[in-house]
């Protein structure tokens, strides 16, 4: 049963700085490309980056200086650390897998 499960959000205040988790089941995180997607309220969803079988990441032109996706092989675990936090920032973030995505965890910037 592949599932992924997001942690880690919470209020944050700007300037500040957030990680966050997604806990892999069902494979085996460096098998495939995970990426993080967010969505604002009322907006789309927004593409942030992701991370290749090889441990590369990807990141969106929109945060790439501000971001950094890594994983731990051995915890089935990717993670998200997005720096410099701006009101702007306020969404809900999930990490997904081809189709399927998590239940996603709320970060408020404010």
């Amino acid at each position: 049963h592949v599932q992924l499960v997001e942690s880690g959000g919470g209020l944050v205040q700007p300037g500040g700085s957030l990680r966050l988790s997604c806990v892999a089941s069902g494979f085996a995180i460096d098998s495939a490309y995970v990426r993080w997607n967010r969505q604002a309220s009322g907006k789309g969803m927004e593409y942030l980056g992701g991370i290749i079988p090889d441990g590369s990441p990807i990141y969106a032109d929109s945060v790439k200086g501000r971001i950094t996706i890594s994983r731990d092989n051995a915890a089935n675990t990717i993670y998200l650390q997005l720096s410099s936090l701006k009101e702007d920032d306020t969404a809900m973030y999930y990490c997904a897998k081809g189709l399927l995505s998590g239940q996603g965890t709320q970060v408020t910037v404010s």
